[in-house]
């Protein structure tokens, strides 16, 4: 028995609200359970220097935990300095965000897209990921409409699930007592389409087999199928 109760191949609830904030171009609060994430996405009319007069377009992300999004409070990381984790994770986004992007159609012109952990309960990488897609589509939107983009370059929706092995049993969407607690862990960002950008999966106990990994696979595809859905059911499509 899960501790939440949920069945084996059972998500969290998930809500997307869109348009939550003022001046970004496209923004949305991601909830997944107990997990919630502000994310926006900013263009930009500059890109990198390393991509000047390339004639492509670029998109990052930036990754952060408000001080008490989890159990007890944290440092700011403008405070501290940003850890391994933090630039791991938003290197994770901002790659797998760009695999769904034609970056010749987007021209030359960067979008930044923002992802703040309000409240961590397992899966923040992931939620950021699904919730960057939807702002960053919006904010996509907002240059074709504005006739800077004749081309849309989104050539999939990119979502990201977690899968592991707890208590024995093969599970999708874990929440943080499950993702304390597993004997693996796994990560998969996927296209609408189901295919794979990403895999991230480790043992944290004893090893996994062949078999295993395939049916974490199999409830990541049904996982990402339904968070697709919720980002289509977000933007109107």
């Amino acid at each position: 028995m899960r501790p939440s109760g949920r069945q084996l191949d059972e998500m969290r609830s998930i809500t997307i609200e869109t348009n939550v904030t003022r001046h970004a171009e496209g923004s949305c609060l991601i909830k997944c359970g107990d997990t919630h994430v502000l994310c926006t996405a900013s263009v930009d009319a500059r890109v990198p220097s390393f991509l000047r007069n390339s004639g492509l377009g670029w998109v990052t992300a930036e990754y952060g935990m408000l001080p008490r999004a989890t159990h007890t409070r944290m440092n700011r990381e403008a405070k501290r300095g940003q850890s391994g984790r933090t630039q791991e994770i938003q290197r994770l986004i901002g790659r797998s965000l760009r695999a769904g992007v034609d970056r010749v159609a987007m021209g030359e012109r960067q979008i930044v897209v923002d992802c703040d952990v309000i409240q961590a309960d397992g899966g923040t990488r992931c939620a950021s990921i699904t919730g960057g897609w939807v702002a960053l589509r919006l904010a996509v939107n907002a240059l074709m409409k504005a006739g800077d983009i004749t081309t849309d370059p989104l050539t999939d929706h990119v979502a990201a699930v977690s899968c592991g092995i707890y208590a024995g049993q093969p599970v999708v969407d874990l929440d943080y007592p499950e993702d304390s607690d597993a004997g693996t862990d796994a990560n998969f960002v996927m296209t609408g389409s189901l295919g794979l950008i990403e895999v991230q999966a480790s043992a944290e106990g004893a090893t996994f087999s062949r078999d295993e990994l395939n049916q974490l696979m199999d409830l990541a595809e049904k996982g990402v199928s339904e968070l697709t859905a919720a980002q289509k059911a977000a933007v109107g499509g």
